[in-house]
């Protein structure tokens, strides 16, 4: 009886290191995974089919699928395509728009408004302004949605639309939700806001506890809509006492762009809540402005690292000037191969990150990489406190990439991210504006200070490093 126990496990052990062989993409991650399958007959199949199956991708294709025919382009909705005469008409923008539209599955939209908004101070008003004046629908997602005195507003507004017979719903990361004591649900409980939890933590969604929903969206009507890289909570106020307060920078869309955070926020709510999408007829967004802009969603269910290949790509395609503005910075060898060549192109390049950071290993990570860029003339600056947690490509003066993706491989690989890719001069001029100020109230570092940094610093630095993929 042990035998053929034992020739079954074998069995089923190369079954599951063929499947590793075939389907990894990454040499190392299936050489991993055929050791462990052939060296733990059984058990390495089981964490084979538990842990290195991505079954994420497979319920977001289906998920896509159910919404051919009814996606928010082929709905009752003017999809209003840009084209080539509402774009500068520079190779820099040419080319970015080719690679964009190869790898993404939605299109540059033109006739949207772009509002840039700071802190708390700014996006806190705008955001329940637009919710107390809704009519039909408010969707919000958010990595983090604390029950402090912000959350709380936010908490009695959609309370107070949803009163008004409108559709609210709210996505929370089961993740996110532990940043603070209490949770935000409970304020919805017994009203007629819909609550889902993005893989809750229990079994078998408790598996994917590596990977979160890290989106900010907030869709209004689908005609206001807003997104960026800030949470819900009260340490998002610039001018608060907090000594942990946090600076950031949000987004508020009018127009056509609308519809496709209106989709990415469905299609996360559908995965959620394991529900089948509907045909629906969704209002059309009408258009309101000159900027042509379009919605990435990024994560492990899409098919390709396609944010990944728009970074290398945007900065393969700079032409004078590269604005790097990140909280965490911990580049593959691709990301570094571009920004280096750039450099060496005579593409000036700056990079903007905090002095201090909120999680301080990840900056010891990435003071290992540091070095690489310094050597080949890239530009790198440290913001002083309070903590920066802004995210922001910028290129030439063409192109910004904005949203909720750091640039490190959690945000590439790991978490469900959200951003915009915006071709409009006076947004880009405005963020320029911004990013060059901070820069002027920043330090540079040198290759020096890097090089001389005693010899336990980067061996704990070169330590963390070997964990960048997962920080």
């Amino acid at each position: 009886m042990l035998p053929l126990l034992l020739t079954i496990l074998w069995m089923i052990s190369l079954l599951a290191a063929g499947h590793a062989l075939l389907s990894k993409r990454d040499p190392r991650a299936a050489l991993g995974w055929i050791i462990t399958c052939l060296a733990l007959p059984g058990v390495g199949a089981l964490l084979y089919l538990l842990l290195g199956v991505n079954r994420i991708r497979t319920r977001a294709r289906e998920l896509q699928e159910q919404g051919q025919g009814m996606h928010w382009l082929h709905v009752n909705q003017p999809p209003h395509p840009a084209d080539l005469k509402q774009f500068p008409t520079s190779s820099t923008s040419q080319a970015l728009i080719t690679l964009s539209d190869s790898v993404t599955r939605r299109p540059l939209l033109y006739g949207n408004k772009v509002t840039v908004l700071h802190n708390g101070e700014q996006a806190y008003p705008a955001m329940l302004a637009a919710i107390n004046a809704a009519k039909d629908s408010v969707f919000l997602s958010s990595y983090i949605i604390k029950p402090d005195a912000v959350g709380l507003q936010f908490a009695t507004a959609l309370t107070a639309a949803a009163e008004r017979g409108l559709d609210v719903r709210v996505l929370i990361d089961a993740y996110g939700e532990l940043y603070s004591f209490g949770k935000i649900r409970r304020h919805f409980k017994n009203t007629k806001v819909q609550t889902a939890v993005f893989l809750p933590l229990t079994l078998p969604q408790s598996l994917y506890f590596n990977l979160r929903n890290h989106r900010k969206l907030l869709v209004v009507d689908h005609t206001v809509s807003f997104t960026g890289g800030m949470n819900i909570r009260q340490k998002h106020l610039a001018n608060n006492s907090d000594p942990r307060r946090v600076i950031d920078i949000h987004f508020q869309l009018e127009g056509p762009v609308c519809a496709q955070l209106r989709d990415a926020f469905m299609e996360d709510w559908h995965f959620a809540t394991g529900s089948k999408r509907k045909p629906r007829d969704w209002p059309s967004s009408p258009v309101v402005g000159s900027a042509c802009c379009r919605g990435i969603s990024a994560g492990p269910n899409e098919q390709h690292e396609k944010l990944n290949w728009l970074l290398i790509g945007a900065m393969s395609c700079a032409k004078s000037h590269i604005r790097i503005m990140t909280p965490y910075f911990i580049p593959n060898r691709a990301q570094l191969a571009a920004i280096n060549a750039a450099s060496l192109r005579g593409v000036r390049v700056d990079i903007l990150l905090p002095e201090k950071n909120n999680l301080p290993y990840v900056a010891w990570a990435s003071s290992a990489y540091l070095f690489e860029l310094l050597e080949l003339n890239t530009h790198i600056f440290f913001q002083p406190p309070p903590f920066v947690h802004s995210k922001l490509l910028l290129v030439d003066d063409e192109y910004a990439l904005v949203g909720s993706a750091n640039l490190d491989p959690r945000s590439l690989r790991l978490n469900f991210e959200f951003n915009v890719e915006i071709f409009d001069h006076p947004t880009v001029a405005e963020l320029i504006g911004h990013f060059d100020r901070a820069r002027s109230n920043s330090r540079e570092i040198s290759l020096e200070e890097v090089d001389q940094r005693s010899l336990p610093l980067r061996l704990r630095d070169s330590f963390c490093k070997l964990f960048s993929p997962y920080l």
